[in-house]
């Protein structure tokens, strides 16, 4: 044993771990573009702006705390709070105070938020649809769901002190 502890050899992906993993990060970087191009050209937004929308829209009285934000959508809050003076800036949502905490804040989609969702979502959903579900059986798709939500459990432990990016 040396210096820096067990010194045992790394377990080394195998030519097929190799390739699945290869294929993996291929695919979700284009899917992420295709999407944000799409976005771009018909909203003028990224596609991480519109997923904070659809969080927003979907929020009972369309708003959520900005922690919750930040947690459901898987980002950090200095992230999120860019992200929100942008869509502020927009007139697409407006921050509250939160009454029972001094420091917590609401982020709530505006009237405006929301028919600039509804006008965009038909054209989002079908980049969706047309990169992703258009290519897959119906096997496909449920075993990408079931695989998905393996890796996310495993990536999101319960644990309070967990280093995940919305608590950062």
């Amino acid at each position: 044993m040396g210096p820096m502890g067990d010194m045992t050899e790394p377990r080394w992906l195998t030519d097929e771990e190799q390739h699945v993993w290869r294929a993996y990060l291929h695919a979700t970087t284009l899917l992420e573009d295709h999407l944000d191009r799409q976005l771009q050209r018909d909203a003028g937004m990224p596609h991480i702006y519109y997923g904070l929308l659809v969080q927003l829209s979907q929020a009972p009285r369309r708003r959520l705390r900005m922690t919750e934000l930040a947690r459901s959508a898987k980002i950090t809050r200095s992230r999120l709070s860019h992200a929100i003076a942008r869509l502020e800036k927009n007139g697409w949502v407006r921050r509250e105070n939160c009454p029972s905490d001094k420091r917590g804040q609401f982020a709530q989609l505006t009237d405006e938020g929301a028919e600039v969702l509804r006008r965009n979502a038909p054209g989002h959903v079908a980049a969706v649809r047309q990169a992703m579900f258009d290519r897959l059986s119906a096997d496909q798709v449920e075993q990408l769901g079931a695989i998905m939500r393996v890796m996310a459990e495993g990536l999101e432990p319960a644990d309070a002190d967990a280093d995940l990016p919305w608590l950062r």
